[in-house]
């Protein structure tokens, strides 16, 4: 996938997709690369100032969970001494999302600099990107782009002249979902299992190795310098209300032109639609998963009339999550797509918690059961029934990301579920299907 369109683009303005020098460090400095850093570094104000300006951009993270960057920042102990880490988590394993090696592919640098700014307000002095283990390409790339910035003294010792000595590595993961939940990340850097942490204590306090760690996704860091270059309230500006910014969203599916698309938050959902070429063969939208599968399917209906934003979205019955937006038209059976769905969180499981662990499995096994005409109409209430003992039981939220598509499905798309269960087949018919296929299991 590639970035194939934006409208008022921040984090990918002036990329030339097509070069192969652009994402290189010259490209970086032409459009302007490292001069908020050096600023911030050469200023006698103090660090908190500028991490208000974060605080006022509203930017939220934009892995998945949303919270507020500024507030995260402001939660590392400030006058603690000792050893602090940056991490950046491009451990990009949500289905359908896939952003986040685009940006490390066309401009690793806006991820290092905002990092090195992270650190440098933080009062860490050692980073560490934890890139996802299926895109090996990239991670070498983001590895080029380090020895640039070492060899221009931007990384390394006395960065731009200054007393700020602040080293960054590349740390390749292995393909494990759960590894994209921060605490699991930590463990897996530490070398060790990639099993989500009992919390508190928090990564603030109690992260990488025992030492206080800030932990914020590839697109956040990548944002640092844009909005420190503009001002927080130009980058509140660029969006709407209460959701300031752009995001990139990965658009998947039944689309003309799925890839990655730049624009505003607050943009309509049908003006995304249009950037990727509208509904494949001209066919009607059926239902959209707004921001990866561990978020509620909308029916497309109500898809229609939402803004791609936190709060539009959640307006719609859905969450934010990582910005993946996956299309299904009427040639999907939801069944199918569900137990496609179920298959892979129940493979993903650390196994660590008992809920997760034989839950997973147990929807699953009657998702299938359903879809091969083996189903019973109490599976219905068992399924729900499962998903509501999963959610809010487990240590990291892989439980609560593997129930809210279960119930969401049978809620928006019951009468589908019935149809299996009394006629044995899908109400969607085969040959329908046929004519659509193919893009659900390369998304999930």
């Amino acid at each position: 996938m590639a970035i194939l369109g934006t409208i008022n683009p921040m984090l990918m303005a002036g990329i030339d997709f097509d070069s192969d020098t652009s994402w290189r460090l010259e490209g970086y400095l032409a459009r302007g690369g490292y001069a908020v850093l050096k600023e911030i570094l050469k200023s006698e104000t103090g660090r908190e100032k500028y991490i208000s300006v974060i605080k006022r951009s509203g930017l939220r993270g934009r892995g998945g969970a949303g919270f507020p960057t500024g507030l995260k920042w402001g939660f590392m102990p400030a006058f603690r001494g000792g050893q602090k880490y940056i991490v950046c988590n491009s451990d990009e394993g949500e289905p359908g999302t896939f952003k986040d090696r685009d940006i490390l592919r066309f401009n690793p640098h806006a991820v290092i600099e905002g990092m090195l700014i992270g650190g440098y307000l933080m009062g860490a002095t050692r980073g560490y990107n934890y890139i996802h283990g299926e895109i090996y390409e990239i991670y070498k790339r983001f590895e080029e782009a380090l020895g640039e910035a070492r060899a221009a003294g931007l990384l390394g010792d006395n960065i731009a002249g200054s007393n700020f000595c602040m080293e960054i590595q590349a740390h390749h993961g292995f393909g494990a979902y759960v590894c994209g939940e921060e605490t699991a990340l930590i463990e897996s850097i530490e070398g060790k299992a990639g099993r989500p942490r009992y919390k508190p204590p928090y990564t603030a306090s109690n992260g990488l190795y025992g030492a206080p760690t800030n932990v914020n996704n590839t697109e956040s860091y990548a944002s640092i310098p844009f909005i420190l270059k503009m001002g927080a309230e130009a980058y509140l500006d660029m969006g709407t209300v209460n959701n300031g910014g752009t995001k990139i969203f990965s658009v998947s599916g039944h689309v003309n032109r799925p890839g990655n698309y730049e624009v505003p938050l607050g943009t309509p959902f049908p003006k995304l639609l249009e950037l990727a070429g509208g509904m494949r063969g001209g066919r009607q939208l059926k239902a959209c998963i707004p921001g990866g599968v561990s978020c509620p399917v909308i029916p497309g209906a109500r898809m229609m009339e939402t803004t791609m934003d936190f709060d539009g979205i959640s307006k719609a019955g859905s969450s934010f999550g990582s910005g993946a937006v996956i299309i299904m038209d009427e040639t999907t059976c939801m069944v199918k797509a569900l137990e496609r769905i179920a298959y892979f969180f129940f493979e993903e499981s650390c196994g660590q918690c008992t809920p997760c662990r034989e839950g997973t499995h147990w929807m699953y096994q009657i998702i299938h059961r359903i879809e091969h005409g083996q189903g019973r109409m109490e599976d219905i209430e068992v399924l729900d029934s499962i998903a509501s003992r999963i959610s809010g039981n487990t240590i990291c939220a892989l439980g609560d990301a593997a129930a809210a598509p279960v119930e969401s499905f049978i809620k928006q798309f019951r009468d589908e579920f019935v149809y299996h269960i009394e006629h044995k087949q899908c109400l969607v018919p085969l040959d329908v299907q046929r004519a659509g296929s193919g893009f659900f299991k390369a998304t999930v």
